[in-house]
């Protein structure tokens, strides 16, 4: 059983790390929050931070998009998919 150690790291108590808890909707809306605090920032004359904090609604949007699209082709996936038993009537 000592040589299977590279086989199977289930085995050994090796988990793999839980998929994010974070959901599409608060995905989406913390990178539309950020777009605008950004824009309350540079309206008040705080350009530099308005910059920082605009510049993480992009990833976050894009990780939302990515979440749903992935959950959608996965969905179609699960539908399209047989057991692989085929049955000939």
């Amino acid at each position: 059983m000592e040589k299977l150690n590279f086989i199977d790291p289930l085995l050994h108590g090796i988990t793999p790390n839980p998929p994010s808890k974070l959901s599409v909707k608060n995905l989406v809306l913390a990178g539309v929050g950020s777009l605008l605090v950004g824009a309350v920032l540079k309206k008040t004359g705080q350009n530099k931070t308005a910059a920082v904090v605009g510049s993480l609604a992009l990833p976050l949007l894009a990780s939302a998009c990515y979440k749903q699209l992935s959950k959608n082709h996965k969905a179609k996936k699960e539908i399209t998919d047989s057991s692989g038993i085929e049955y000939n009537h």
